[in-house]
């Protein structure tokens, strides 16, 4: 099965004058072609550091991150932007609409910062909007619509280039029990349809064993978890991992 993910011996340290802190020590990861993978862990444990640096928005302090082969840190500035625009969505806790633009100018916006034409852009972004059940809402602004709504919106915006992953921070963080289980059945259905790959960082234990697959971060490396389907068996690793990078700044993890 082809890889669309690889992590080798991925490490990040960060410098507050003297004090070096290890974020992620030596991480390794593999994910494959249209699998879901839930990433926990506790507050402060690296999860947005990782993410991060597998989004090309960070650079690694050593390792490598391989996306459908492509070693993303060693392009150019220029070229990381190119190849995050084209490969990798991304989905939010907080879902980060344009508040002046409506939900299809919103979903439209990264084909268009491709260069595709405004005309084609729309259209696509119709398109993807009626996937998310949004049709009805495709001239709304991001403060006519529910929280929930929003997040289609952001979901929809992650796959209207087709990306081959998807990283997304907390997801349902934000949502009540009702509409979380909204947002899964539809991330389910995209993964089903598109055969996209997702890595989905979590709090939510629930939705977590509902991944194919759940990996742990602790101490600056990701752990199999095993319990699928069992919140308790999910629950207990967490509580006993060390939070051991409290002096990380929050704009870094």
């Amino acid at each position: 099965m082809s890889k669309v993910l690889q992590c080798c011996h991925l490490s990040k340290s960060y410098k507050q004058g003297d004090i070096e802190t290890k974020v992620l020590n030596d991480l390794e990861l593999s994910v494959n072609k249209g699998e879901l993978l839930a990433v926990v862990g506790s507050s402060g444990c690296g999860k947005s550091t990782f993410l991060h640096l597998t989004g090309a928005l960070d650079s690694p302090s050593s390792g490598t991150v391989l996306i459908n082969d492509i070693d993303i840190h060693q392009l150019s500035d220029k070229d990381r932007a190119k190849f995050r625009n084209e490969h990798i969505g991304f989905i939010y806790q907080f879902h980060h609409l344009m508040m002046e633009f409506s939900a299809q100018e919103n979903v439209a916006m990264p084909l268009m910062i491709r260069g595709e034409k405004p005309k084609d852009a729309l259209l696509a972004a119709k398109e993807m909007l009626d996937q998310v059940g949004l049709s009805h809402r495709i001239d709304y602004r991001p403060s006519q619509l529910s929280g929930g709504e929003r997040q289609r919106v952001a979901i929809a915006r992650a796959l209207v280039t087709k990306p081959s992953l998807v990283l997304a921070d907390e997801p349902t963080g934000n949502l009540d029990s009702e509409t979380a289980e909204q947002i899964y059945q539809l991330i389910r259905s995209l993964n089903d349809s598109a055969n996209t790959s997702f890595v989905i960082v979590t709090h939510d234990l629930v939705l977590a064993s509902r991944m194919d697959r759940q990996v742990q971060l602790v101490q600056g490396q990701l752990l199999p978890l095993t319990g699928k389907g069992d919140k308790s068996a999910l629950a207990e690793p967490l509580n006993s991992v060390e939070e051991n990078n409290t002096e990380v700044s929050e704009r870094h993890v």
